[in-house]
C-alpha cells in the first residue's frame, strides 16, 4: 500500500467515518484510482481536496464505494425459496416480523420483500429496516420512483397491484412505503439493531476483508431471534456458519440455531 494512499484512508476516515482498510485493498483501490483518474486527478491527495470541495465528486465517490447495484427480485430462485420455504418456517411461531434489509441501496430489495409479504403473507405484520451507508442513495429510495426499465424484473401482477405511473415512471405505492423505515447505517462501526427475524445482506460482503466479514457475520448472529434467518449474496456462501451458532437452511440462507 503507498504512503499516498493511506493518507487519503486516513483523511476519508476522518471526514465519513468510513474505514477503507476494512474493504479488500486490491479492488477497492483500483476502483478508487479509476473514478479518480476519470475525473482528472493525478494524485490522490489533489482528488481528497476536491473531493473535500465539491459535493458532486463526494457523491460519486461514495456511489463508488459503497457499489449501488441493486434490482427487483435480484436472482428469482432464491426470492422462490424466500417466499415458499424460509418465511413460512419463520412465520409457525410469529405474526409480526421484523426485519433488516441491510446496504439496501436504491431499495429495491426492501420493496420486493414488502410485495412478497402483502401479497402472500396478508395475515401477518412486519416492519422492514431498510440501511445503508450513503445518504444520497437512501433518499432515492425512500421515494420509491423507478423507471420503466428498472422494474422489468417485477411480475406483471405485482406491477399493476404495487406501482403507479407518474410521468413516465413508477412509483411504489403508499402500502408498502409505510412497512419500511430507511436509515443511514455504516455495517463496520454502528450499533445493530436486536431481535430481528430476518436479515438480508447481499453482494455487499464480498468486498470487505475477512476480518471484516467476521465481524458482521458477528454481529448479525447476535442480533437475530433463535431461528431467525440470514440472506446472502450469491457470491457470499458461508463455509463455517457454525462459528457464528448458524446453519444452512437452503443454499443462501443460514439459520440461527435454536
Amino acid at each position: 500500500m503507498t504512503e499516498e494512499y493511506t493518507a487519503f484512508m486516513s483523511r476519508i476516515k476522518k471526514k465519513l467515518d468510513i474505514d477503507l482498510s476494512l474493504y479488500k485493498e486490491a479492488q477497492m483501490k483500483r476502483r478508487l484510482t479509476s473514478l479518480r483518474d476519470k475525473r482528472g486527478f493525478t494524485s490522490f491527495d489533489l482528488y481528497y481536496k476536491a473531493l473535500d470541495r465539491e459535493e458532486e465528486l463526494l457523491h460519486e465517490f461514495m456511489d463508488r464505494i459503497t457499489i449501488n447495484v441493486s434490482s427487483f427480485f435480484r436472482n428469482p430462485n432464491r426470492w422462490d425459496v424466500l417466499e415458499k420455504k424460509v418465511l413460512p418456517e419463520l412465520l409457525k411461531e410469529r405474526k409480526h416480523l421484523n426485519i433488516w434489509s441491510a446496504a439496501c441501496s436504491t431499495g429495491e430489495e426492501p420493496y420486493s420483500l414488502a410485495m412478497v409479504l402483502n401479497k402472500h403473507f396478508p395475515g401477518i405484520t412486519a416492519h422492514i429496516l431498510a440501511t445503508d451507508i450513503d445518504d444520497n442513495i437512501l433518499h432515492k429510495a425512500e421515494t420509491g420512483l423507478y423507471t420503466k426499465q428498472a422494474i422489468t424484473g417485477v411480475p406483471t401482477d405485482m406491477q399493476r397491484l404495487y406501482f403507479t405511473e407518474t410521468n413516465g415512471n413508477y412509483r411504489v405505492q403508499d402500502q408498502l412505503r409505510d412497512m419500511i423505515t430507511f436509515k443511514r447505517h455504516n455495517l463496520l462501526k454502528d450499533s445493530y439493531p436486536k431481535q430481528l427475524d430476518l436479515i438480508l445482506c447481499r453482494n455487499v460482503l464480498i468486498y470487505f476483508t475477512d476480518t471484516a466479514k467476521e465481524h458482521i457475520y458477528n454481529k448479525f448472529s447476535q442480533s437475530m431471534t433463535q431461528g431467525g434467518t440470514l440472506f446472502v449474496g450469491s457470491t457470499e456462501q458461508i463455509f463455517t456458519p457454525e462459528k457464528y451458532d448458524m446453519h444452512l437452511l437452503d443454499t443462501f440462507f443460514y439459520q440461527k440455531n435454536t
